[in-house]
């Protein structure tokens, strides 16, 4: 499954950096990427765990750049 989500207070592009190298090596995620001139994340995962693939990518958002929010 291919989605894309709106990011609201993502402060800069190193920041939406780490954001997609963490993203990508979550079990599952097979493409991602953080774009900070659009502040927007492209996820494409695995159907049956989407939902617990997004927490973790919420989670791990969070660990990066406090501020972000994932518009879900």
């Amino acid at each position: 499954m291919k989605k894309k989500f709106r990011l609201t207070d993502l402060d800069c592009a190193n920041c939406a950096a780490k954001m997609e190298a963490a993203i990508q090596k979550i079990d599952g995620v097979t493409a991602a990427t953080v774009s900070f001139i659009q502040q927007k994340l492209t996820i494409e995962a695995d159907d049956d765990r989407f939902e617990d693939i997004m927490a973790q990518v919420v989670k791990v958002c969070k660990k990066v750049e406090p501020d972000c929010v994932i518009q879900l």
